[in-house]
């Protein structure tokens, strides 16, 4: 009998082809010109902020916004070559959809390790949010 495999299983998987970001190494690769995709809920980013910077786009329509072949496709989606980081709320969802992005031919496509916590931890340029709501944070039930 097969071993099913659990989240975790894709997880690790999808991390594997990932070359992660910290949140400075975001951050670097963000002002020479990468693309750092957001992907949270609005719910989520209304309560904990945002990053000026990046793009916003709900992970439900991301590989159509960012596939250069997509007739959907963002006008910065020019090529496969594009760096994209993509962000979520602690590095979970994140990870999955860097590597959906990946397996499209974004063979750039990361994300950035702890998500939009440890950017903003790291003290990068966030706007909006209750920044108490991040302080001391730790494990959530849902993870993205």
């Amino acid at each position: 009998m097969t071993r099913r495999r659990t989240i975790d299983d894709v997880l690790a998987d999808a991390r594997a082809q990932l070359h992660r970001l910290d949140p400075i190494e975001a951050w670097d690769a963000l002002e020479a010109g990468a693309l750092l995709v957001d992907i949270r809920p609005a719910a989520q980013r209304a309560a904990e902020g945002e990053v000026p910077q990046a793009l916003l786009i709900e992970r439900n329509v991301l590989e159509w916004r960012l596939d250069p072949a997509s007739a959907h496709r963002i006008p910065a989606a020019t090529g496969h070559d594009v760096q994209v980081i993509v962000l979520c709320s602690e590095g979970y969802t994140s990870s999955l959809a860097a590597a959906a992005l990946a397996d499209l031919g974004l063979h750039r496509a990361t994300d950035v390790v702890g998500g939009f916590h440890a950017w903003a931890a790291a003290g990068l340029p966030v706007t909006g949010g209750d920044r108490g709501a991040l302080v001391g944070s730790g494990a959530h039930s849902h993870r993205s």
